[in-house]
């Protein structure tokens, strides 16, 4: 055989070889580096849409008993978590030495203009009398009385109605001081709130105490705060939510729908507290440019049996507050995985890279600016979307239309998916198509 031949020989079975090799070698680093798809599955579930927020617990109505007159406390009749069932309730009791002598020297002014006033009426009688006298007189013989004496009986008794007019107006306003002296002495104990109504069921409890026992209270410049009673707080409470301003046109559909409110408290972390939305207020709070509005939410307070009044809902707890918009049962879901997920161009079949990459462009114009019908119209094509299946080693489009969504679900009301199917949520690894 000519050399050649033979190196052409060698050079075939080399060529074979590595040609045996190098196949398998690189078909084996392709399924190596091929990338590992997460995926989920279709179900079908519960959806439903709710709006989060924290809030703080707070009385229904909250009243500042404070005191009218001023003086050393001398007792004091309750003390912090109090009940006050009737308005007429004593709290505490002021040293009443002053004003107790004060009703009594007005009351020794009423017997003095009293009787001054009986003078005059007397006086005045006995004017009348003599006046008849010079009357009787005068028709006998004119003659008998001068014209000038007859005016001064005429002039006095004028002169003494006017006066009894005086001393009536005395009586009045010496009795007007007694009555005020007598208001002053009973400001001297400090009573429970006007709005406490046991007809009504409105009971009352003190939640602050600012006074003890010997403490001067000085009511001269300003009404000085003792108590603070919080009202029908063994009845319900109000719970202060602040909602973002990008939520609160569906937590106002919440409450035209009339549903209810659940959150949870520290306190009780397996408990369930349950509410209704009572007031969306208008004063909006701007802090660090974030728009809130507070909710009240109406909640019932669950009474502790036990010696004493104990209440679960106590004012300034922290509630965890879970708004619910709309909830559907039974209806196909799709993870929110899947819906956010974005595959890369290399991952994608051929024939469904243009929609990757309009939904990659649609994505970067968001930054731009917009008009505001386009901006409305985008949030409503919102609910159109895509998600992504595998076929073979690449992706291809499915193209959906959602319902309700909340956190891990979104309901599928358009599109080639079912119960049961697989979708892709993400990849693992490097992937460079041949």
């Amino acid at each position: 055989m000519p050399s050649w031949l033979t190196w052409v020989l060698i050079l075939v079975v080399a060529v074979v070889v590595v040609a045996a090799i190098a196949f398998p070698t690189a078909a084996w680093w392709q399924d190596r580096n091929a990338p590992k798809f997460i995926t989920a599955t279709i179900t079908k579930g519960r959806v439903e849409t709710v709006v989060n927020s924290s809030g703080t617990i707070k009385p229904v109505r909250t009243v500042a008993v404070g005191a009218f007159t001023s003086g050393p406390i001398k007792e004091v009749l309750c003390d912090f978590n109090s009940e006050i069932t009737v308005s007429e309730d004593v709290l505490a009791v002021i040293d009443d030495k002053l004003q107790a002598a004060a009703v009594k020297r007005d009351e020794a002014a009423v017997d003095t203009q009293d009787a001054d006033r009986q003078r005059i009426e007397n006086l005045l009688e006995q004017a009348v009398r003599n006046l008849e006298r010079a009357d009787k007189l005068k028709k006998a013989n004119p003659k008998f009385i001068s014209a000038t004496e007859y005016d001064q009986f005429d002039f006095g008794v004028k002169t003494l109605k006017a006066q009894l007019k005086l001393a009536e107006a005395a009586v009045k306003q010496a009795r007007a001081n007694l009555q005020n002296s007598q208001q002053q002495h009973d400001y001297t104990k400090i009573r429970g709130p006007k709005q406490i109504d046991p007809k009504k069921g409105v009971k009352g409890i003190v939640i602050d105490r600012k006074i003890d026992p010997g403490q001067t209270v000085a009511a001269t410049f300003q009404t000085p705060e003792l108590f603070t009673i919080a009202l029908e707080m063994d009845r319900h409470v109000y719970v202060y939510a602040s909602v973002d301003e990008a939520d609160i046109g569906v937590v106002r559909d919440s409450k035209a729908k009339n549903q209810p409110v659940e959150f949870t408290i520290d306190a009780y972390p397996g408990e369930l507290f349950k509410g209704a939305i009572h007031d969306i207020r208008l004063n909006s709070t701007t802090l660090q440019n974030v728009v809130t509005y507070p909710v009240v939410i109406d909640a019932p307070n669950q009474i502790i049996k036990g010696p004493k009044l104990e209440l679960k809902l106590k004012p300034g707890m922290t509630a965890n507050i879970t708004f619910p918009i709309d909830a559907k049962e039974n209806v196909v879901r799709v993870p929110m995985s899947a819906i956010r997920f974005t595959p890369g161009k290399e991952h994608v079949h051929p024939d469904d890279r243009h929609l990757l990459e309009a939904a990659t462009s649609g994505q970067a114009m968001g930054g731009t600016r917009r008009t505001a019908g386009e901006k409305a119209d985008l949030a409503q094509r919102r609910q159109n979307r895509t998600v992504w299946v595998q076929e073979g080693k690449l992706l291809r489009a499915v193209p959906v239309t959602l319902g309700l969504t909340d956190h891990r679900h979104a309901e599928l009301i358009k599109g080639d998916l079912k119960d049961g199917d697989i979708v892709v949520t993400g990849t693992e690894g490097a992937f460079t198509p041949k």
